[in-house]
């Protein structure tokens, strides 16, 4: 799906972990796009104003790491000990600056951490407790850990421990992958891109996904394009799909769509499930996935929020 325009631009994802369409009754659709247009509307309310992408995207994630329903800060997924551990990324595409955390359990909203290290450090990736004294030390939010349990998570963790001692674990995405992400061109045609996860139900402690990792889960370059990403993170990495579409890009000369939906299938063939929202510097969008749904949605300068969870069209929120 690919819609272009002047203006600003922003999208999002709540994740390519979607809950099978025989599980979505309307009130629980509702209750998700309730959340995703939240999130469009934390973003416009920056871009309209004439604020910059950067801005834009880190309150678009925020405002999903609040809402318990998505997979990253308050609704983050358990680890096999029953640890919950959050990674996140911000990239600003003006001149590639970029934060990440891995690991990291405490700070309210992984994102500002993320943005913390990319604006009060030398460094882009801080990781584990150390990652965590440092937003502390920065006078970042915390929460204890009530306020990140969520029933809902917790038995999914059970089921998954479950159905690995009986050799019988099914093919539900929602235990592989969920992830929020923002990208956006403000007025300016400036782009940047932002991404926050729990990670995989029942990962090992010290897993990291993709999300964290510039190039694979998250990216943004003026030049080309911001993108952040869901879906089977090892896949993700390995491939380094974000950047692989920029450099389709950037060396191919392809227009967003066809390099973002070409990645995406090619990742499908290899089994990576997931999928993506992009933005071009042209303030053109690309939102492909290679599974059954992606929580997702995107507004232009005209304020309409427009929202979709299966491989159906649009509809405004």
């Amino acid at each position: 799906m690919t819609k272009t325009g002047g203006g600003f631009t922003l999208a999002i994802h709540g994740g390519a972990g979607t809950l099978k369409p025989g599980d979505m009754n309307a009130a629980r659709e509702a209750l998700y796009r309730a959340g995703l247009a939240r999130a469009l509307d934390a973003g416009r309310d920056i871009l309209a104003d004439g604020g910059g992408a950067l801005d834009a995207v880190t309150q678009a994630v925020s405002s999903l790491e609040d809402d318990p329903l998505f997979n990253a800060g308050r609704g983050a997924v358990f680890t096999r000990a029953g640890t919950q551990e959050m990674d996140a990324a911000v990239m600003d595409g003006r001149d590639r600056s970029a934060g990440a955390v891995a690991g990291i359990f405490g700070p309210r909203n992984p994102i500002l951490a993320a943005r913390a290290v990319m604006e009060r450090s030398p460094h882009v990736l801080l990781i584990g407790e150390a990652a965590t004294r440092f937003c502390r030390e920065a006078g970042l939010a915390f929460a204890e850990a009530d306020y990140f349990f969520t029933e809902a998570r917790w038995q999914s963790l059970a089921e998954t421990i479950a159905q690995e001692a009986a050799g019988s674990v099914d093919a539900d995405e929602a235990r592989r992958h969920g992830t929020v992400g923002a990208v956006a061109r403000d007025r300016d045609g400036n782009l940047a891109a932002a991404t926050s996860t729990g990670g995989m139900t029942g990962k090992l402690p010290g897993r990291v996904g993709d999300s964290p990792i510039i190039g694979a889960g998250t990216f943004a370059d003026n030049a080309t394009c911001a993108v952040s990403a869901t879906g089977h993170g090892e896949f993700f990495i390995r491939y380094a799909v974000a950047h692989e579409i920029a450099a389709r890009i950037a060396h191919a000369g392809l227009p967003l769509a066809a390099a973002a939906e070409a990645v995406v299938t090619e990742l499908g063939r290899v089994g990576g499930s997931g999928g993506l929202v992009a933005v071009g510097r042209d303030g053109a969008l690309a939102l492909p996935f290679n599974c059954a749904g992606m929580y997702r949605g995107y507004m232009k300068g005209d304020g309409i929020a427009y929202t979709a969870i299966y491989d159906e069209g649009f509809t405004a929120a």
